[in-house]
């Protein structure tokens, strides 16, 4: 049975409050990342890519 317009609406807030509290950790820890960018990392990580490889920097090469 597929969700009903109220059960998408509740998991649309609970994503967007999971999203502003991240939010608001990242900027106590000033990671530099917007919104938008967590939203991507979390569906990444949702997706199973690996955490601690979004985490690193990318090494300078000179």
């Amino acid at each position: 049975m597929p969700p009903s317009a109220d059960e998408k609406k509740e998991k649309q807030a609970a994503a967007q409050q999971a999203v502003d509290i991240l939010h608001e950790i990242s900027t106590i820890l000033n990671c530099q990342l917007d919104r938008r960018t967590l939203s991507i990392c979390i569906s990444m990580i949702e997706n199973g890519v690996n955490p601690e490889a979004l985490a690193r920097r990318p090494s300078s090469r000179s």
